[in-house]
């Protein structure tokens, strides 16, 4: 019978990954005998994970130099692919690396050993690859007696794909540390000039302290020289009564004397002071009413009609000013009447209805906006209207007299 050829690809790709293709698990009866398997008698494809996941590097080359001799100049990988060949036999290495593996893992072996069938030994590796250190549970189950090919080719397989999630934490792992390293640095520093400024601080505040101390000693000297001395004085004072009968109460009046005098005096300051202030109310009363006499005789002499020589192209027209203080609108009805105009108003949305606004932009000729003193709605229904229109409009930002003439003054409107 023709047998078909087994496909090249298909062969290298299993050869290469014996783990990553689907296969099937060999089967055998489970292992009678008691004795656990040493290293060089595992499966062939059991040395690369044994070697690489239960040894860490720097001690796997500290065994082969000491076994095979100087390898300073090979590369991990290099080393990691010497101990797997070694191990493939009984060598000096294989035996070296047994005994470590032995010496490391002996309470994983130990807790595996009560274990007696295959089933309840595949359990336990299926529970051991749930912690993140798997490596001895992978020695210890791949040596058990109890250990099958079947549970064998599914512990490597196993161990094949945690590798690959180990990889890709300890890559993530690395990248957390490099973060982690440098906010370590930058709260190493943090803390080096915090600790600098807490040693300033902390001489500072003995300097102060013992600044406070020297003081306190000086104050408690100068209380007690003048309890000293007030002592005396009520000595003094003691024989003085008993030489003089009543001297106490007529020391008593005197000091009530001289109280008596200090606030008459006072009193005396106040009232030539009050009567200083109202000196000075009444003069500014008298200028204040003179010049309330002269903007009256200033307001008679500019009530004559307005003439429209000043301003001819507003004579007749209509300026509605928008905007504004409340107390300034008879000074801008004054100014704009004065020109030969007619006054109109809004206050910009502040106290009149907005609505009203359109009505009294389309009776206007001129629009003068005070923008500081304007709600935004108005502001823009100002502007809006006016380029609609085509209606002139002057912006003024501030609400002054001034101000609203020089505005004027730039006003260019066609003739009526």
């Amino acid at each position: 019978m023709c047998q078909a050829k087994p496909d090249p690809l298909q062969s290298a790709l299993e050869a290469a990954l014996p783990y990553a293709q689907p296969q099937r698990a060999p089967s055998s009866p489970a292992p009678q005998g008691s004795r656990r398997r040493r290293l060089w008698e595992l499966d062939g494809h059991a040395f690369c994970p044994v070697v690489g996941v239960c040894l860490p590097i720097p001690l796997l080359r500290r065994l082969a130099e000491r076994t095979l001799g100087d390898m300073a100049a090979s590369s991990d990988y290099e080393v990691h692919c010497t101990v797997v060949t070694e191990c493939k036999h009984r060598t000096p290495m294989a035996e070296a690396v047994q005994k470590e593996l032995e010496r490391r893992y002996s309470l994983v072996v130990s807790a595996a050993a009560q274990l007696k069938h295959s089933e309840a030994l595949a359990a336990w590796w299926r529970s051991a690859c749930a912690n993140a250190d798997w490596a001895g549970a992978l020695w210890a189950t791949l040596t058990h007696p109890r250990c099958t090919p079947a549970l064998e080719h599914r512990v490597l397989g196993e161990a094949h794909m945690l590798q690959h999630q180990v990889g890709a934490a300890t890559r993530a792992d690395l990248t957390r540390l490099d973060a982690l390293a440098h906010e370590n640095g930058v709260l190493t520093r943090e803390l080096a000039a915090a600790q600098h400024r807490s040693r300033n601080q902390a001489a500072e505040f003995s300097l102060r302290l013992e600044q406070q101390q020297g003081e306190l000693m000086r104050v408690r000297a100068e209380l007690l020289r003048t309890a000293t001395e007030l002592q005396l004085q009520r000595e003094q004072l003691a024989a003085q009564e008993q030489a003089a009968p009543g001297l106490r109460e007529r020391m008593a009046l005197a000091q009530e004397n001289r109280q008596q005098n200090e606030q008459i005096q006072q009193l005396q300051r106040a009232l030539q002071q009050a009567q200083q202030d109202a000196e000075r109310q009444r003069q500014r009363a008298e200028e204040a009413e003179a010049q309330i006499v002269q903007l009256r005789s200033r307001a008679w002499a500019e009530a004559a009609p307005p003439a429209c020589g000043a301003a001819p192209q507003l004579c007749k027209r209509s300026v509605l000013c928008v905007g504004g203080r409340t107390a300034s609108v008879p000074i801008y009805r004054q100014v704009i009447e004065h020109t030969g105009a007619r006054f109109l108003h809004h206050d910009g949305g502040e106290e009149d209805n907005a609505s009203q606004l359109d009505a009294t932009l389309a009776a206007a000729d001129l629009v003068i906006c005070q923008s500081g003193c304007i709600s935004h709605n108005a502001y823009w229904r100002v502007k809006d209207h006016c380029k609609r229109t085509g209606k002139q409009c002057v912006f003024v930002e501030t609400p002054s007299r001034a101000a609203l003439e020089r505005a004027l003054a730039d006003v260019a409107l066609p003739a009526a």
